[in-house]
């Protein structure tokens, strides 16, 4: 056996197909069933599916009524995409065997990949009202609940096994417990658990999972120590950048927000959303040639990235740069047939511009969206009137009227159009 195993494993390291495949039928002939089980292991943990499963329906053939190896083949054609005869192997496991509860939790491992869940619950809760203290048909049950966003239920489970137990196949609990409250929006309650499970190993992705929940815990002093331990580990890890900007941001601390988010940038110049916040910063601190050609590297990444466009058009709005709000309007307009939240700047920008019938033709498409918003509503009013178009004036006054009815304007003005 030592002497077949480790032929194997040199193969295997080598990476030579070939010399696998070809000691497969010496293996068949000459050696003991068990061994043939043992190389089988060793080929599937190695990525070699198909030999490994040539030595298992091998096996099956010598042994057609053992359930452990209909089980153990059955895994490798799934991961083979042979899903339909894997199936019929774990099907042919009866209630009667030892192994049936194995057999279910294999069916609801294959439903719940295949998002059919409410399959896959029966299967779990079936194999559970036979071995109901068995930890690892409980962590399924937790897992599938987490998956199917029933996270008050996977909590209890996941809680209950840790009483016991501090992993379950290979997975610590404590992790699982940090991912559940994070994901249920339960992020106070998830900051220990990601602290337990630091102390047991550290990776990058725990460490911006601790540090997110932070943020989203407004502990963002916390949230900036982690993010930075996130970069040392990994320079490269680019949500990172976008958070700990974010999380300076939020102390105001915007010199320091914009100094990461273009750190950011130099190590990932094709993140549409660090272009966004990079301008958006660079803005706060008044760096406003800096913050438009951030805007128009975003827009130049994705002509249709309508946050980006809403920024940098605002801008212009308030900086009264109304010839550069309708070019860019007109050239998104190319791609975009709807972009209701730019019409409003449009009609002003046009009307500024001495642009009549294009600004009606805006403040008429923006009206649609904002017919409940007095600041466009009194715009477009006092457009409409300087326009001559007295009875659609009405309409919108009567709309101010109803909106404010405590503002004396409106009613005037109402008289006055009848």
């Amino acid at each position: 056996m030592m002497e077949t195993s480790q032929q194997f494993i040199e193969a295997i390291e080598h990476g030579d197909l070939e010399q696998v495949q070809s000691m497969l039928e010496p293996l068949l002939l000459e050696s003991e069933p068990d061994t043939q089980y043992e190389i089988a292991d060793l080929l599937i943990g190695a990525g070699y599916l198909k030999e490994a499963d040539q030595i298992l329906q091998h096996l099956q053939f010598l042994f057609p009524e053992e359930a452990q190896l209909k089980i153990d083949r059955a895994h490798v054609l799934m991961e083979i995409d042979e899903e339909d005869e894997a199936l019929l192997l774990l099907t042919s496991v009866t209630p009667e065997e030892e192994e049936y509860p194995q057999a279910l939790l294999s069916l609801a491992d294959y439903y719940q990949m295949q998002g059919f869940y409410e399959a896959a619950e029966q299967r779990i809760n079936q194999a559970l009202t036979m071995l109901p203290d068995e930890p690892l048909l409980q962590f399924a049950k937790a897992e599938l609940l987490l998956e199917t966003g029933k996270y008050l239920e996977a909590v209890r489970i996941y809680e209950n096994l840790t009483n016991q137990h501090s992993e379950i196949a290979g997975i610590r609990l404590s992790e699982r417990l940090a991912e559940v409250h994070t994901a249920g929006a339960a992020y106070e309650d998830a900051l220990p658990y990601y602290e337990e499970s630091l102390e047991h190993h550290v990776t990058p992705d725990l460490l911006f999972g601790y540090a997110h929940a932070a943020f989203q815990a407004t502990q963002y002093e916390l949230a900036i120590r982690k993010l930075i331990e996130v970069k040392t580990l990994d320079p490269d890890y680019f949500s990172a950048h976008l958070l700990l900007s974010q999380s300076y941001s939020m102390l105001d601390e915007h010199e320091k927000a914009y100094e990461s988010i273009v750190e950011g940038l130099s190590r990932d110049e094709y993140d549409k959303e660090l272009y966004l916040f990079a301008g958006k910063m660079a803005l706060k601190i008044g760096k406003k040639v800096e913050a438009e050609n951030h805007l128009r590297q975003a827009i130049a990444l994705d002509p249709e990235y309508m946050d980006a466009t809403l920024t940098l058009i605002s801008y212009f709005h308030t900086e009264e740069r109304d010839e550069d709000v309708i070019d860019l309007i007109e050239t998104v307009s190319e791609n975009q047939d709807d972009w209701s939240a730019l019409y409003p700047f449009a009609a002003e920008a046009y009307a500024k511009e001495e642009k009549y019938e294009r600004a009606y033709e805006f403040y008429s498409l923006a009206y649609t969206d904002h017919k409940e918003d007095p600041v466009f509503l009194e715009k477009y009013v006092y457009f409409l009137i300087e326009e001559g178009k007295r009875l659609e004036a009405l309409e919108i006054g009567k709309q101010l009227a109803h909106l404010q009815p405590n503002d004396e304007r409106w009613q005037d003005l109402i008289e006055s159009l009848t």
